[in-house]
């Protein structure tokens, strides 16, 4: 189904809009601990897919901006019930500010071709990759800039390798939650 054109939002979609912002946050809390400097396991990557499937790329970035704005207000939205600019501007930081990218990067794939399951499908993996690239910039220049430097491959083996599968896993769920009830977020 194309995408409102409309400018407004109903309230049906500030909703929606909030549900899946609060589901961020839940999935951020579903967390699998692991030591330093690892990054951890969570579910919030499931929402984040969840949110732009189901909503779509529109009410879908919005969702992810409101979400990343409370955790920049100090809201504990992100995962140890964390938040506030000292966690985005964290070594892990890099990964959640990259969910808005991937978020803008769905929006236009789908407005501009369409929201067939391939390109959907296409819109999440580069959306993955649009993440993964972002945050291990990040967590390069900040370890650089603390004066222990990471290696590139360092850096993907703590922080993308182990992830990739998972991600997977949570993109294909996420594709299946969408499916079953997406006719009632539109």
């Amino acid at each position: 189904m194309p995408e409102r054109t409309m400018s407004r939002l109903r309230t049906k979609d500030m909703t929606l809009v909030a549900l899946f912002t609060v589901l961020m946050a839940v999935c951020a809390w579903i967390s699998v601990p692991v030591p330093a400097p690892f990054v951890q396991f969570t579910m919030q990557t499931f929402a984040i897919f969840a949110a732009l499937l189901t909503l779509g790329g529109r009410r879908g970035t919005y969702a992810v901006t409101a979400y990343l704005l409370l955790g920049a207000v100090g809201a504990p939205v992100f995962s140890n019930f964390r938040g506030g600019p000292g966690v985005l501007l964290g070594t892990t930081g890099g990964y959640i500010l990259g969910f808005l990218f991937t978020a803008l990067l769905y929006w236009g794939m789908t407005a501009r071709l369409g929201e067939s399951l391939p390109v959907k499908i296409a819109a999440g993996l580069l959306g993955m990759a649009a993440y993964y690239a972002f945050g291990t910039a990040w967590y390069l220049v900040l370890y650089a800039s603390a004066g222990t430097p990471v290696g590139l491959l360092t850096a993907l083996g703590y922080c993308v390798f182990p992830f990739i599968f998972p991600d997977l896993v949570k993109l294909a769920l996420a594709l299946l939650l969408a499916r079953r009830v997406e006719k009632y977020a539109r």
